[in-house]
């Protein structure tokens, strides 16, 4: 039985720690955070004069204070996608 109980509390634990929502890498996967530009939604204004395929370099200072990098590309539709995230730790930088 504690053994049982030992393996039940460890998956749990586990369980806790798996994130739901990826915050930081590359991908289709990638969600919005405060301070992303589509976060809420896709901007008001359209970037008309930039290519289709445009990379859109941006960078914010998150709610913790640590500064995050993010790359979004020109969609045909004029939409843009999130593909990156970088978020600096470096608390000596600030």
């Amino acid at each position: 039985m504690k053994i049982v109980l030992a393996v039940l509390y460890a998956t749990l634990a586990l369980a806790a720690c798996t994130p739901t929502t990826r915050t930081v890498g590359y991908g289709p996967g990638l969600e919005p955070i405060p301070g992303s530009i589509t976060y809420g939604g896709q901007p008001r204004t359209k970037l008309t004069k930039a290519p289709v395929g445009s990379i859109v370099p941006h960078h914010f200072f998150d709610r913790y204070g640590y500064r995050v990098y993010e790359t979004y590309i020109i969609e045909p539709d004029r939409s843009l996608r999130l593909t990156s995230r970088r978020i600096d730790y470096d608390v000596f930088d600030h």
